[in-house]
């Protein structure tokens, strides 16, 4: 379990995210936990200097239809990373682990078969209080340490498609 606010970072190791495009994929499952991640990773991407206009976001059923919606922001739009936001809250049954696997395997096939950075911002918790913990509340949020990771992963993408190859 996380021990520190998620929301704390060094601002001045955070390219800046102006020119980038972006995608966020949010469940509509447990919509109160997943509204305030896409608040806290919208309001990143902002603040690092990307354009509302750069900023796309979709919404999809539950965390395991995650996948399927970054699959489209990677074929239909011209994104630099993808954002997915999700809240799996752990009940009776094995189901927690099926969604859990399935997403964190499709998400993680989505970036080494396109190349291109999709982040996995999915709380996978105990509890509805464990989640709320990591929305916004005394563990910060997730959604904010989301967007944070998907602005130096384009920026490293863009930096590496930007080499002359007789250089390496």
């Amino acid at each position: 379990m996380a021990t520190r606010d998620l929301s704390l970072y060094q601002p001045d190791t955070v390219p800046s995210a102006r020119g980038m495009k972006f995608g966020i994929v949010v469940s509509e499952w447990n919509h109160d936990i997943t509204g305030a991640l896409k608040q806290g990773a919208v309001d990143t991407l902002l603040l690092h200097g990307a354009q509302p206009s750069d900023i796309r976001v979709c919404y999809v059923p539950g965390s395991f239809e995650l996948t399927s919606g970054a699959q489209c922001f990677l074929e239909y739009t011209d994104v630099d990373a993808v954002i997915a936001l999700g809240c799996v809250i752990q009940g009776n049954t094995p189901h927690f682990t099926y969604i859990c696997q399935g997403v964190t395997q499709g998400l993680t096939r989505l970036t080494t078969e396109y190349n291109i950075p999709v982040i996995f911002g999915v709380l996978t918790t105990d509890t509805h209080q464990q989640a709320a913990d990591r929305a916004g509340g005394v563990l910060g949020n997730k959604g904010v340490e989301a967007a944070v990771t998907a602005i130096k992963m384009a920026a490293l993408h863009r930096d590496f498609s930007a080499q002359d190859p007789s250089e390496t």
